[in-house]
């Protein structure tokens, strides 16, 4: 186990001590970009060169006060490479929790929790394009049920992209819809329920690269985009964050220029050259603090807040030589712990409040009809159970090598 802090003291002699790889922009937002509402996102250089202070802030920086401080371009990913504190005791072995009917699903993603205890999956069905893209429901007792099929995105005449679902304070659903091939053309919907059955389906948010995780805390909606600006190197994502009231008013339009809109609260950089996808899977914990998946950097970054809501930190939280992505989170409040679906390892890990990464579970290419294991995306804790979402849609640097039917659910007993 190599000790974290010890680490970060060694490497910083003679520079300012950091470990941070992104830029942090504030803002309350508005519906529709105006001058005076369009507040200055720091600018691609900036970008690349200022991430927050998370050790010891020079005391003679002028910006100390404010947390910022800056490394080189080879210190920042110097940083990045070095290892972190892990740990890995006996691996848990998942078992199946359900299989999902061929007719409809081939793909599944994302999944949240109804107060009745049943799940609802995303299932976007990437892997055969003819299945329509659909919502299932797994209820308390591990029925599969089709719960809604998603109408096609008006602006592209593709399918629905189903990706990251959350359940809002009144009852209604957030869904992201991933339109991965058309810039811009992503986006939030809400579906609005009533006696828990969704009656209306209509766009929240639109302007999006890549929209993924979408999640509600205390009045706003996050909602992390994926890509962007994949053109330049690192790689640049981000977390929105709009009030709920807001959405409440009117469909909010993003601005053009990403990096402009007056919602984005954090920048993300990648430094994964095969892949160069950010910003994915989020969660909070008890104390407020947003944590933000590097998808493909393998890596956890924590935003921190005020008691206005101003963000004070962008910090690299937790990684590990052996989290090789960082793709759904989930945060366990029970057992005070963040698991991590990883799909290039095909594995899933438990990572503690003070960055210590475990891996939890992992195994070879399999076709996943045990329960095993078979490129998971996403986690969610439902009791003593983690259920785990198996997409099983091969990539580039992942252990799963073939899309093998049918798509399954795993789960993990915890303790």
């Amino acid at each position: 186990m190599v000790n974290r802090s010890s680490h970060l003291l060694e490497f910083s002699k003679g520079i300012l001590q950091a470990a941070v790889l992104s830029v942090l922009v504030v803002t309350t937002g508005c519906s529709r970009p105006t001058p005076e509402a369009k507040r200055e996102v720091l600018s691609t250089r900036e970008t690349a060169e200022r991430v927050s202070a998370t050790a010891i802030s020079s005391s003679d920086d002028p910006r100390a006060a404010e947390g910022v401080t800056k490394l080189r371009p080879e210190q920042a990913e110097e940083l990045r490479q070095s290892p972190m504190e892990t740990i890995g005791p006996a691996l848990k072995k998942p078992r199946l929790l359900v299989t999902l009917p061929q007719d409809l699903c081939n793909t599944p993603d994302a999944m949240c929790l109804l107060p009745d205890g049943s799940v609802l999956l995303s299932v976007p069905n990437f892997n055969d394009p003819s299945q329509p893209p659909r919502i299932m429901r797994i209820t308390r007792d591990n029925q599969v049920e089709s719960f809604l099929e998603l109408p096609d995105n008006p602006h592209t005449g593709q399918p629905f992209g189903p990706m990251g679902i959350c359940l809002a304070p009144n009852g209604d659903l957030f869904i992201a819809d991933n339109q991965r091939d058309h810039t811009g053309k992503s986006r939030v919907c809400r579906i609005r329920m009533d006696n828990g059955l969704p009656v209306e389906i209509g766009p929240a948010v639109e302007g999006f690269n890549i929209a993924n995780a979408v999640l509600c805390h205390d009045g706003y909606l996050y909602v992390s985009d994926t890509k962007i600006d994949a053109g330049r190197y690192p790689a640049l994502s981000g977390v929105f964050r709009f009030p709920l009231k807001e959405l409440e008013q009117a469909v909010i339009v993003l601005a053009e220029d990403l990096l402009h809109d007056p919602h984005l609260i954090a920048v993300i950089e990648t430094y994964d050259k095969t892949s160069p996808l950010g910003a994915d899977g989020l969660c909070v914990d008890d104390q407020g603090n947003l944590y933000v998946g590097n998808v493909f950097d393998g890596t956890i970054h924590r935003i921190r807040f005020d008691e206005q809501g101003k963000v004070v930190a962008n910090e690299l939280f937790a990684k590990a030589e052996f989290m090789k992505s960082a793709d759904g989170l989930f945060y366990d409040s029970v057992r005070k712990v963040i698991y991590v679906a990883d799909p290039r390892a095909n594995a899933i890990h438990r990572v503690s409040l003070d960055g210590q990464v475990e891996l939890l579970a992992q195994n070879g290419d399999t076709d996943g009809h045990d329960g095993s294991l078979d490129m998971p995306v996403e986690v969610l804790v439902r009791g003593n159970e983690l259920i785990v979402s198996n997409m099983d849609w091969p990539m580039p640097g992942c252990i799963n090598s073939t899309f093998d039917p049918p798509a399954t659910l795993s789960v993990i007993e915890l303790e």
